[in-house]
């Protein structure tokens, strides 16, 4: 009896054995496994391709009739609750957006460019062309249509921005700004405001060696600041985890 029950224990945890071999292999395990948490679905855009135009500040170009605006969510919800909306089109020599925003005032009377433009009213785009590097272009405009243009380094969260070198000619961007139903002018009672924007691809190299072909997907994100209430609201296009520096939570755009 002793020895018929010994065998029965040997045979018991056999059979617990090869099933936890075959749950470890296959998969097959019977009890639930931990799920991991879903990241925010990222936000895709496809992008038209139109010739090169040339920029009034107020999206009148019939150029744009060929992309559909796509909205810019209001991320802190601080102040009024203002629309924000974008479109993207590209060409042989560029990245075009327009940058269109409900507002009551322009908080803005920064003159220069290059100066911490974020800490009043502003467009910001991002642009990550190539995800094996862990570098990034960032542009802001503010409704006087001062600009900062920097190429960002991020490494391992610590980023620094760079200014660009021999920054004229084809490397140069394009932007004119324009108020709705206002003065173009600090601190001015407004409807709102529009950007017009024009990246060169000459400008991101060696980021981007030549233009985009059709199907090509670059990594983007689309941001706003406002002041009007005393604080910053922000709106981002796609949605990020702390800081607008956190590329690998950027949206898609395919070009077309």
């Amino acid at each position: 009896m002793k020895r018929a029950f010994h065998s029965s224990i040997v045979q018991l945890k056999g059979v617990i054995l090869l099933c936890a071999l075959a749950a470890y292999s296959f998969g097959c395990a019977t009890t639930t496994q931990p799920t991991r948490k879903k990241k925010p679905v990222q936000a895709e855009v496809v992008v038209a391709k139109t010739k090169d135009f040339e920029l009034s500040g107020d999206g009148s170009s019939n150029a744009w009739a060929a992309a559909e605006w796509f909205e810019i969510p209001q991320r802190k919800m601080l102040g009024s609750p203002y629309k924000s909306e974008a479109k993207l089109l590209y060409s042989k020599k560029g990245l075009y957006v327009l940058f269109r925003a409900e507002d009551s005032r322009l908080t803005a009377s920064m003159t220069e460019d290059n100066s911490h433009l974020w800490k009043e009213d502003v467009f910001e785009l991002f642009i990550w062309p190539d995800p094996d590097v862990p570098i990034y272009f960032e542009y802001e405009l503010s409704p006087l249509n001062v600009e900062l243009t920097i190429l960002v380094p991020n490494i391992k969260g610590k980023h620094k921005g760079w200014l660009p070198w021999e920054y004229n000619g084809d490397r140069k961007t394009r932007h004119e700004t324009s108020a709705i139903g206002g003065e173009l002018a600090s601190y001015a009672k407004v409807e709102g405001w529009i950007a017009e924007i024009f990246i060169p691809y000459a400008l991101l190299k060696p980021l981007v060696i030549s233009f985009p072909q059709a199907g090509d997907s670059w990594r983007i994100n689309l941001y706003r600041n406002d002041h009007d209430s005393g604080e910053r609201a922000s709106w981002e296009w796609a949605p990020v985890d702390d800081n607008y520096h956190d590329y690998l939570n950027f949206g898609h755009i395919r070009f077309e």
